[in-house]
């Protein structure tokens, strides 16, 4: 790319805003176009939380691992506060009707005194934390605007290719062409609106409430059978704010059309409800600051779609990432930050995540 090449990235959520800081913050023109604005979607309502080596065993553990590092840096460079805190985490099993039969183990933490029993720790302060992601989202954003980037709020309706051999010429917004020489597609699960040649990703829908309790940093990782029968996964993440974040309810609702659009089941929320105050006292007829939901982008082999997009030359793509978003989101942006001004990346090696894997 031209030293004076300009970057348009689709997607104001964690991808894109991580990588147009990642650009900014090396002297390149960066403009974040979204429908809605900054951390619309999954990036302003997922938990937040964030590990080092969960996914050492997969494909994801390079830049799971670089991302976890990246974390650690940008609490120093983001003129921001978003609520990173190291966290423990454990597992634990529960029931709302059956009396838990205990089994020598670790003890319950005092504050985890509901029909439940840990079962083991599964992260440590040192490899385990969590953060808010909408404000660091956010920070993100101020951050890349510091050193220059633009956020422009509209609809991406198209991405041009009518360049030399098929060379992107930039995206149509609402009807217009918005130039650049090169382009970042980090829609999310609305990626596949754009009708490009990538393989299938999907949205997966699932309900979050945040609870007004202020209980210590321990996440909670939880197999849980409610009254009725209904087998369930919740998670439970303290947040450094007096806020904890509950989910584990998911949906097979159909994408909306845009992130705007997206409903709030209140029998999913009222599940979690139940179930945080199942686990814990604490969390038992508190307020419901927040009844949620988000889709998270996903993959048939459920790894991300990250580097060139295949036949588009100047056009490159960052969704996918499923649950991982908030932890892989700064390694993705320093990956294609590498790949657009350096031609390749170095960090990490995008190997696995190819665009154009299973493609014909």
């Amino acid at each position: 790319m031209p030293e004076t090449g300009s970057v348009v990235i689709c997607g104001a959520g964690i991808v894109g805003t991580a990588t147009a800081q990642m650009l900014a913050r090396r002297g390149v023109e960066v403009t974040i176009v979204d429908r809605v604005g900054v951390a619309p979607a999954a990036s302003g309502t997922a938990s937040g939380f964030i590990a080092l080596d969960w996914n050492d065993t997969t494909p994801l553990g390079g830049l799971a691992r670089r991302s976890f590092e990246l974390h650690g840096e940008l609490r120093e460079i983001l003129d921001a506060e978003y609520g990173y805190q190291a966290v423990e985490t454990v597992m634990a099993v529960g029931s709302e009707s059956d009396r838990l039969q205990v089994e020598p183990g670790p003890k319950n933490p005092s504050w985890l005194d509901g029909s439940v029993i840990v079962r083991g720790v599964m992260g440590t302060h040192e490899t385990t934390a969590q953060i808010d992601p909408r404000r660091f989202t956010e920070a993100l954003m101020a951050d890349a605007e510091a050193h220059g980037a633009k956020l422009v709020i509209g609809c991406v309706e198209d991405l041009d290719s009518g360049g030399p051999d098929g060379a992107t010429r930039g995206v149509v917004v609402e009807g217009e062409l918005m130039p650049a020489d090169t382009v970042v597609v980090a829609m999310g699960p609305w990626t596949s609106r754009l009708n490009l040649p990538l393989p299938s990703i999907q949205g997966y829908k699932g309900a979050s409430i945040i609870l007004a309790a202020d209980v210590p940093a321990q996440a909670v990782f939880s197999e849980f059978i409610s009254r009725d029968g209904g087998r369930f996964s919740p998670e439970i993440y303290p947040r450094a704010d007096g806020e904890v974040y509950v989910c584990g309810v998911p949906s097979d609702d159909p994408l909306p059309e845009s992130a705007a659009e997206v409903t709030v089941d209140e029998a999913d929320c009222e599940k979690l409800v139940q179930m945080a105050a199942a686990h814990s006292s604490h969390l038992a007829d508190v307020e419901v600051m927040a009844r949620q939901a988000c889709f998270r982008p996903v993959t048939s082999d459920g790894l991300p779609l990250i580097g060139p997009i295949p036949g588009i030359p100047g056009a490159y793509v960052a969704t996918g990432h499923g649950a991982w978003g908030i932890l892989n989101a700064p390694a993705t942006g320093e990956m294609l930050a590498e790949m657009i001004l350096d031609g390749e990346a170095r960090t990490v090696d995008p190997t696995p995540y190819r665009p154009e894997r299973g493609l014909p």
